[in-house]
């Protein structure tokens, strides 16, 4: 995980930029790089070309020593500046032995003989989907005077894109890194890839199951009252979790697992466990980097999760680390988390503070990589709103619009919350691979049915029968809590009680007057705007946050499956009646 800039000017007809204006620009790029130097603490390089300026600050996780960007093509005529993890990286590598001559150890210079297997047909789409990782990249082909930018399918990895007064393009891995300098700002479309010969970027990343019609025949693992009839679909989910996790633990440095004690991470714990005593990059013949697994828990004293993380971790085995942290602490962390998080929504703010604190208390140990269980819920239908879906279209339908809004809420949260303090992320739930089994599972087998004794099943129950054998009971079958409610409800309630008191009802009402672009719609989100506004002053900037209404973290389509909802908007779990145990 790394960071970078790039700027790019082939609008001069093949000329090349002067060399007063292309210093000027050089230095424009190298400060643009150094707003965020946090992604990538360990190195810094640049690359200068005719038309291309890519810098690079480097995080070294895979080949710490030779492995610094940009990186540049056995003939020297490419240029890669790519931030993120290749975890196939190998099985690509062999299939270029003796055709490409790699110049690194690095994960993503794999990214380079696929461009030029592909550059002649121009069948990027078909390129980058050999990569099994999570990256933003952008390639300069000096020989061509062309450009290759692509992202993730999710949009686990942050990247921004952005048009200077002269029309010059810029690519960044974060925005501020843009602001200022750019005219226009937008982010960079996940599961796309922009090549500079075509007009506007190109969707890569296509699924049959974005359609119901592809999953509404699956075989089913459960009959219409909750039996199991089809255990192969249950072990199914588990070798492809397994499968992802243990791809993910390549690393030439120590890592650590965030354990929440909710399901989604106790699982991912419960697997990087497994493998963790050998080092998969080598086949499993060398000891692990790191002797033991570690695990971190955030919380307000007494909070849900640090009581359910202590129980997992002991049942799994992990040398388990609690960060406590103060309300005082998280209200002051405030403008920090928003300038590093980028966004003012207010679910996002709420949740980002804590894992902002807890990176800092990860990286003061030496850890530069940790394993999170993101997107589960958007796989398996797990925000307690899903109890309400009105039938399996409805939920499936829901969850294929959650998956193509996480790169702006969970993977925004997780990626810079930790990369402010250079400590990065993996989401096995999110793997490539493991995303077609999720969402290629019958909807039914993930709706919360109601059994024949009258409950109602829990939810992502087949997730959790698929791991029940490696948790304690109390961890596997836990109510969802959302990551800001399970740090501790006063830290939600006082974060409503200040903003309450500090926006005042005269501000508020001229609240379209102040922010024409996205009003906001509550006195805490006014309030993450102000800050937000004064780091980040652009409309542009301002119309890259999502700003839609929901309840639990739903979209605003899933409003309708309960008219009590057509008026709320609250992200908390605890606004869902009747579901959570301590429903408002």
């Amino acid at each position: 995980m790394c960071g970078f800039v790039g700027a790019f000017d082939l609008s001069s007809g093949g000329q090349p930029i002067a060399e007063g204006l292309k210093e000027e620009l050089r230095s424009q790029v190298l400060e643009m790089s150094k707003r965020i130097r946090h992604r990538g603490p360990d190195w810094s390089g640049v690359y200068t070309g005719e038309n291309a300026i890519l810098s690079h600050e480097r995080l070294s996780i895979v080949d710490p020593l030779s492995g610094k960007q940009p990186l540049v093509s056995d003939d020297e005529k490419i240029i890669l500046a790519a931030n993120g993890e290749i975890y196939n990286h190998k099985e690509i590598r062999s299939s270029f032995e003796g055709k490409y001559n790699f110049r690194t150890g690095s994960d993503c210079e794999v990214i380079i003989p696929l461009y030029k297997k592909y550059r002649e047909s121009g069948n990027f789409s078909e390129m980058i989907e050999h990569l099994s990782g999570i990256f933003a990249f952008a390639l300069y082909d000096s020989e061509n005077d062309v450009y290759l930018i692509a992202r993730d399918e999710i949009g686990v990895i942050p990247l921004y894109q952005g048009w200077d007064k002269a029309g010059r393009y810029y690519v960044a891995s974060e925005l501020k890194a843009l602001e200022g300098d750019c005219q226009t700002i937008e982010e960079f479309p996940n599961g796309h890839y922009l090549y500079s010969r075509d007009e506007k970027a190109t969707r890569w990343y296509n699924r049959a199951w974005e359609s119901y019609d592809a999953v509404k025949s699956a075989p089913r693992a459960t009959d219409e009252h909750g039996e199991v009839i089809n255990p192969s679909v249950i072990e199914k989910v588990r070798n492809g979790l397994e499968a992802a996790v243990k791809a993910q633990l390549m690393s030439d440095v120590p890592y650590g697992v965030l354990l929440s004690g909710g399901l989604d991470s106790s699982i991912i714990a419960a697997i990087t466990q497994k493998y963790s005593k050998k080092r998969v990059e080598s086949d499993s013949r060398e000891s692990a980097w790191w002797p033991q697994l570690h695990s971190f828990a955030v919380g307000l004293e007494g909070s849900p999760d640090l009581i359910a993380a202590k129980k997992a971790a002991d049942y799994i085995g992990t040398v388990h680390h609690e960060v406590h942290f103060t309300i005082q602490e998280a209200l002051d962390a405030l403008p920090d988390v928003i300038y590093h998080i980028e966004t003012y929504d207010i679910t996002t703010v709420r949740a980002s503070t804590p894992m902002y604190l807890l990176a800092r208390v990860i990286k003061s140990m030496g850890i530069k990589m940790v394993l999170s269980g993101e997107g589960s819920d958007e796989l398996f239908g797990g925000y307690l709103y899903f109890h309400k879906a009105p039938n399996a279209q409805e939920f499936h339908e829901e969850l294929v619009r959650k998956m193509s809004k996480l790169h702006l809420y969970d993977c925004l949260r997780a990626n810079k919350s930790l990369m402010a303090w250079g400590v990065e992320g993996r989401v096995p739930f999110l793997d490539k691979d493991f995303i077609d089994i999720a969402m290629g599972l019958n909807p039914s087998d993930k709706m919360n049915i109601k059994l024949p004794d009258g409950k109602q099943r829990m939810e992502k129950w087949i997730l959790r029968k698929a791991f029940e054998d490696m948790l304690p009971e109390n961890i596997c079958w836990r109510q969802k809590e959302q990551f800001s409610d399970g740090v501790g409800y006063n830290w939600i309630d006082t974060l409503k009680k200040m903003t309450e008191e500090k926006v005042s009802d005269a501000e508020f009402a001229r609240r379209e007057n102040r922010f024409p672009v996205n009003p906001p719609k509550t006195k805490e989100e006014y309030y993450y705007r102000e800050i937000y506004s004064r780091l980040f002053p652009s409309d542009s900037a301002a119309r890259c946050v999502p700003h839609e209404a929901g309840v639990a973290c739903s979209t605003a389509k899933a409003l309708e499956w309960d008219a009590a909802w057509k008026n709320m908007d609250e992200p908390s779990g605890r606004a869902i009646a009747g579901v959570h145990d301590k429903a408002y």
